[in-house]
């Protein structure tokens, strides 16, 4: 019997490209202040040049304007991007998963990867702590933790007080989120946003245990699981 289910948050739960985006607009707003150029015009050349490639895009910027700058500009401009607060919003279909789940009784979590400082930050302009009972940001614990490390798993389940058979998690990303339940019978089920990651390869070989495009089809998938 399922009593948790715990979800990605990147490309899962809301768009990293809106990430992305709100990012960007943070940047241009401060070098527009600098004097760069038009924030408008700066946001459009980030997007264009993350669109080329994810690689050096600040670096790049500044080649592209002409305009020398440091390690320590770069540096700056990373930890600005990090630390931003986003304008981000919950995918269309999450928050009446979340409360349909909730009314039902379903314990409810968050395990994500990436920067500790920039996760937190999308989880607070998301207010995500009033929708779940516990939320593990991996680069807490430590790089070498994060997915798909079983560190994170082991601690969600204890939290929650629920066994690995009882537990469901949602992901996107084929490289990680699905590698979980090669060592603990964790049902594994991966969500079809058209995020950025969903050209990697499977870990292993391993794959989710059911796919699905949306989570509606989730809660349609939950009503009838065995």
């Amino acid at each position: 019997m399922i009593k948790a289910v715990i979800f990605d948050l990147d490309d899962t739960l809301i768009s990293e490209r809106e990430y992305i985006e709100s990012g960007y607009k943070h940047i241009a707003s401060l070098l527009n202040t600098q004097g760069m150029g038009k924030q408008e015009d700066l946001h459009n050349m980030l997007i264009n040049l993350f669109e080329e490639s994810p690689i050096n895009v600040f670096n790049r910027l500044f080649e592209s304007l002409n305009h020398s700058y440091t390690t320590s500009d770069i540096r700056n401009l990373v930890n600005e991007y990090r630390n931003h607060i986003p304008t981000i919003n919950f995918f269309d279909d999450v928050i009446s998963c979340l409360n349909e789940l909730k009314k039902k009784g379903f314990k409810l979590g968050i395990i994500t990867d990436g920067y500790a400082s920039s996760q937190k930050a999308k989880l607070i302009s998301l207010s995500a702590s009033s929708y779940f009972n516990e939320i593990i940001v991996t680069d807490e614990l430590g790089r070498e933790y994060w997915k798909p490390h079983q560190k994170s798993f082991e601690i969600i389940r204890e939290k929650l007080q629920v066994d690995y058979e009882e537990m469901i998690y949602i992901g996107d990303n084929p490289e990680k989120d699905f590698y979980i339940s090669n060592i603990y019978p964790i049902k594994t089920i991966r969500i079809n946003r058209q995020g950025v990651y969903r050209n990697r390869e499977y870990m292993n070989g391993i794959r989710e245990h059911y796919a699905i495009n949306d989570l509606d089809s989730f809660l349609m998938l939950l009503d009838n699981w065995d």
